[in-house]
Parts: structure tokens; sequence; C-alpha cells
């Protein structure tokens, strides 16, 4: 699989660059692409985004910076798919509409999660793993389900969970 005409920024590692098919895209500084990832033309991966194995982006797709997508993650750009036209012709690259994709800035996609064309994904949202996402998710919202619903809100989880750093000092001190 090839890496064909991309730009790829300084410090972006693509972890097993014979088992992925990324073109005509942009990679940004510092970012992760795991094996068995497809990222097709015209797609842009901010800085410092982590992209896990067996995901598919899809044209149209961008990223902002910090952006997590887990494995197995799909984007889908068509709100209509068919394989043929009205007449029955093969569908080609003029007979249909990208329907694009956002991800906002630290924003996290879990695994297997589906994304369908046209949302915006808000900064800092939170998409559980599974969830088929056909709406806008607003700014630090966490969503699941199928379809994904608003189930809560990442700021108010960060309030009660407990600072890693901290915790992990805890364990080293405990043994």
């Amino acid at each position: 699989m090839p890496i064909k005409d991309c730009e790829i920024g300084t410090g972006a590692v693509i972890t097993l660059p014979d088992l992925v098919n990324i073109y005509r895209c942009r990679i940004g500084p510092d970012s992760r692409v795991g094996p068995f990832v497809e990222i097709q033309v015209g797609c842009v991966v901010g800085a410092r985004c982590k992209i896990s194995s067996h995901s598919f982006l899809c044209e149209g797709v961008t990223l902002e910076d910090e952006v997590f997508i887990g494995h197995g993650v799909m984007f889908t750009n068509d709100l209509y798919p068919a394989a043929t036209t009205v007449t029955g012709a093969l569908k080609g690259p003029d007979d249909w509409t990208v329907a694009p994709i956002t991800v906002g800035a630290r924003a996290s996609v879990g695994s297997n999660a589906t994304i369908l064309g046209g949302v915006t994904i808000g900064r800092e949202a939170l998409v559980g793993a599974g969830a088929v996402v056909t709406h806008d998710v607003p700014d630090f919202a966490i969503v699941a389900g199928v379809p994904a619903r608003i189930v809560g809100d990442v700021r108010d989880r960060r309030s009660t969970a407990p600072d890693n750093g901290a915790l992990t000092l805890a364990r080293r001190s405990a043994r």
C-alpha cells in the first residue's frame, strides 16, 4: 500500500508505512498514524494527532490539532451513496458531492465509531466507542449510542477525574 504525494510534517510517524494507504493528503507535525489506515485525497490531519490502526479517513475529513482517532473508526462522505447513476452507469467522481467532516481540536473518537458526512465534532468532544454520529456534536459534549446522543460533558468528568501524574506517584509510593 502506498504513501503517495503527501505533505508530512516534521516529526510525524507512520507506523509500518508498507501497511497504510495514504495519498494526496496533509499530515501535521508530530502526528502518528497506525497500520492499516487509509487517508484519502484532500484530508487534513493537524499537529499531534493520533490515528489508530484500521481507521478510514475519506476525502473531505479535517482533523484539527491534537485529535485522537481510535481503532477502526470509519468516516463517510456521501450522504446518498449509490453504485450507479439513475441511468445505470457506474458512478464516477463527478456524480456525487463530498459531505465534509471536521473534528475539532483535542476531540477524541472511540474505537469502531462511524462518523457520517456533513457533521462537525466540536472541540474537546468525546465520541464513545461504537457510536454512529449523524449530527453535529457540540464542543465538550460526550456522545454515545446509535444514533449518537449527548450523554455528558467532558468538563464535568475532568473535575472528578484523578490527576494521572499524582495517581502514578501515589501508586509508586505505596509499593
